[in-house]
């Protein structure tokens, strides 16, 4: 239950919000997802969970959101190779 610190319903309202949002854009571009739908919605939900109290507004909230989570899917995705090799970039 990622919202249940959230006890403002102001700020559960936002997060749910921002979730669809960011979920959408997700959706529509070609990101790749490290799990299933499901999963990655779950993470999702933590993410904007953890950002609410930090973001101004709730367009603020959704663009810092989109950042962490395609963020966290590039650093995941990138093949580390041998050891002694530099990490490939995305």
């Amino acid at each position: 239950m990622p919202f249940r610190s959230l006890t403002d319903p102001v700020d559960l309202a936002h997060a749910i919000a921002a979730v669809e949002e960011v979920w959408a854009e997700i959706r529509s571009t070609s990101y790749a997802l490290l799990g299933t739908e499901e999963q990655e919605r779950e993470r999702l939900k933590f993410i904007v969970a953890s950002l609410v109290p930090m973001a101004l507004d709730e367009k603020e909230l959704v663009a810092r959101a989109v950042e962490r989570f395609i963020g966290n899917a590039r650093k995941n995705s990138v093949s580390a190779g041998r050891e002694d090799e530099e990490p490939l970039a995305p």
